[in-house]
């Protein structure tokens, strides 16, 4: 069996982290962690923090900072998280969550690898109109490219699969306008701990999905292999 590994997906809405989360999931044996799919969660539950949630999720709005923190760091002390690693996916989108981050990740444990998606914005807004996912599971289709083999029904659950609220046109373009403002200074080295004795990027940037698998189970073995894990003075491989 592969080693473990720590890794962390980054990239504006549509760029594909799902879809690569999951196979690094399989590929590495270690949960695929979206922020996305534990609000979900807590909307549909109906509970007072996913009623809260679901208005920042509707308006496509980030749900504050403190909030995706606290729910982060109490899926990271499972014990499927633990041994041999996990995938976060859409995870920390802020300097303040990376600040975060680093503190609970603290070495020697820290971080394998932090991967950019890199994506132009037109594709993100015709990926994302056509994107459907499972109302149950989370699985993620397109009614251009890879819909379900029954109409409406996932493939991998039965579950419903529908449109999500937030992949309006308008609710994506007030999101690209957040991952501007929140995220990408983050993925530029930018504030303060975060970038402390680093002159480059933390984060690889990758283009092509296909390149985007097979360098990051690449640089991941390598990484592993080496002893050197991304913490809060490292890069990326």
């Amino acid at each position: 069996m592969v080693p473990g590994a720590r890794l962390i997906i980054l990239g504006k809405q549509g760029a594909g982290k799902g879809t690569q989360a999951v196979r690094l999931s399989r590929h590495y044996v270690v949960p695929h962690i979206s922020t996305g799919d534990v609000f979900r969660a807590a909307v549909r539950s109906g509970s007072e923090f996913g009623k809260k949630a679901k208005e920042y999720l509707d308006a496509g709005d980030l749900v504050p900072d403190e909030v995706v923190i606290g729910v982060v760091k109490e899926r990271l002390t499972h014990d499927d998280t633990t041994h041999r690693g996990f995938i976060l996916d859409g995870f920390p989108r802020t300097v303040h969550q990376a600040e975060a981050l680093f503190d609970l990740l603290a070495p020697p444990a820290g971080l394998d690898v932090a991967l950019d998606l890199e994506i132009e914005t037109t594709h993100v807004m015709t990926r994302l109109a056509s994107r459907r996912v499972c109302s149950d599971c989370g699985a993620n289709y397109s009614v251009v490219d890879n819909p379900p083999r029954t109409f409406g029904i996932c493939d991998n659950c039965g579950g419903e699969v529908v449109q999500r609220a937030d992949d309006t046109e308008a609710a994506i373009h007030r999101r690209l306008q957040l991952y501007e403002r929140e995220t990408a200074p983050l993925i530029a080295g930018t504030g303060t701990r975060a970038s402390s004795a680093r002159s480059t990027p933390w984060a690889t940037s990758i283009r092509s999905p296909s390149v985007a698998w097979s360098r990051s189970t690449g640089a991941t073995a390598v990484s592993l292999g080496s002893g050197v894990g991304l913490n809060r003075r490292s890069k990326a491989l």
